[in-house]
């Protein structure tokens, strides 16, 4: 019973990996049709940029790891070989009576030498260290919302070809609509020429008008290879996985807050300002640390032995340290005018940014109502459009009108549909082009769409 039950639990884990890895795989299978939020995301995680989070995060551990390391031990090792003009003596009388008892007394020597080990470890830095990780770890934060800016500008290039492509995608299926009416009537001018009711120059006319269709649908077709390419560049795949696109059904955001990654940048920004003042303070205050220093050479510290004899010897000493440099102090008042110039240029530019964002959202919001008006236009335009197309139709057959009347009314009738085709998708577009200034997902796919 235990096995069957462990059994039971792989293949349920084996199923849901697979359907997980289909579910992965399958927007890019034959056929199948990319949406926007896919292209987008695709191309953030194609493009090279992305990969400059890792090398920030590494840079900024690499940083704040080095700053730690300031509370080990600092061990140097340093020698010096000097000459001296003068070296210290005893008075000659004293040195007269040593030399008169038997001592051999030769003073100390002009050139000195030492091999320096020298250790300290610090007690208390009145929290420089701390606030040095706190610039670094700022610091990286900024580089990581700058890298952010850079890629959610893809966003919009992304929107660009995507909705170039479905506008191409609408000319080309009207283009194939308008080639199969001009077809239709050529046949049946045709037809009429053979019986002898219409000329042949009326034949010729409609032939030259479907000729133009057919050309115009090469430019069309050239126009929307290029775009595909475009985009498959953007998104790493191959042009046949990109060929199929999902008209998205957007709709404007219910807020106008914004969302944009700029204010993260910002924000980062002041916070980066905030820590460097804290670093300042710290800096003010004193350094108290244990020290230990030894060296072998000449002289000792026992001076007066070494008058006596100029032998190299191992010396030592241990200590408590205390340091204050004052002189930060001169340049204290100024460096923290610099940040709060600092602070009020990054202020500016938000406001300047915040400023920019509102003019561009209520020109988006304007164009999208304006082209939900002309499209509850379009339908009426359209359908009189046919009608009237249809209506040439018949006069041409009785003769009551020319084949260049016919024409007129078969490029307008296409021409109504072009232009609501245009307006459905520049919708898409201006929504689309709100969604990015506002950074809004789509509602219908709520947090998890942000891409960005």
């Amino acid at each position: 019973m235990k096995h069957s039950v462990l059994r039971h639990r792989r293949a349920n884990r084996l199923a849901t990996a697979l359907l997980t890895f289909l579910a992965t795989v399958s927007p890019l299978a034959a056929g199948a049709q990319l949406t926007l939020d896919e292209c987008q995301r695709l191309a953030r995680d194609n493009y090279p940029l992305l990969k400059q989070y890792g090398l920030v995060e590494q840079a900024t551990d690499y940083t704040v790891a080095n700053v730690r390391r300031g509370n080990l031990p600092q061990l140097v090792l340093s020698g010096q070989a000097s000459l001296q003009s003068g070296a210290p003596r005893l008075p000659g009388a004293l040195a007269d009576v040593l030399q008169a008892n038997g001592y051999d007394y030769k003073g100390m020597a002009k050139d000195q030498y030492r091999v320096v080990l020298d250790l300290s470890q610090v007690v208390w830095d009145g929290g420089d260290l701390a606030a040095r990780r706190e610039v670094a770890a700022a610091e990286g934060r900024v580089q990581k919302a700058r890298t952010t800016v850079g890629l959610y500008d893809v966003r919009r290039q992304v929107d660009e070809l995507f909705f170039g492509i479905l506008l191409l995608d609408e000319q080309l299926r009207l283009n194939a609509d308008l080639q199969t009416l001009l077809h239709d009537n050529c046949r049946k001018l045709e037809q009429a020429c053979e019986r002898g009711t219409a000329m042949r120059s009326d034949v010729d006319a409609m032939r030259a008008e479907y000729l133009e269709a057919r050309r115009d649908r090469i430019a069309l077709t050239s126009a929307r290879e290029a775009y595909v390419q475009m985009l498959a560049l953007f998104v790493g795949r191959e042009t046949a996985a990109v060929e199929e696109l999902q008209k998205p059904s957007l709709s404007p955001p219910l807020s106008g807050e914004n969302r944009r990654p700029e204010l993260e940048l910002f924000a980062s920004r002041m916070a980066q300002a905030t820590a460097q003042e804290r670093q300042l303070d710290a800096g003010l205050h004193p350094r108290l640390s244990l020290f230990a220093q030894g060296y072998y050479g000449y002289p000792g510290y026992d001076m007066f032995a070494d008058m006596f004899g100029r032998k190299w010897s191992l010396n030592g000493i241990v200590g408590l340290r205390l340091t204050w440099d004052i002189g930060r102090l001169y340049t204290l008042k100024n460096d923290r005018r610099k940040l709060d110039v600092s602070r009020r240029m990054v202020a500016v530019e938000q406001e300047a940014f915040l400023f920019g964002s509102r003019l561009q959202s209520a020109q988006e919001s304007g164009a999208v109502e304006q082209y939900r008006q002309m499209m509850a236009e379009d339908e009426g335009i359209i359908a009189l459009r046919a009608s009237v197309r249809q209506a040439a139709e018949e006069k041409l057959a009785h003769g009551v009108i020319g084949v260049n009347d016919l024409l007129q009314e078969i490029t307008r009738e296409n021409q109504a549909r072009i232009e609501r085709s245009a307006h459905e998708i520049e919708m898409l577009k201006s929504i689309a082009g709100l969604r990015h200034t506002l950074n809004q997902p789509d509602d219908a796919a709520g947090q998890d769409g942000q891409t960005y």
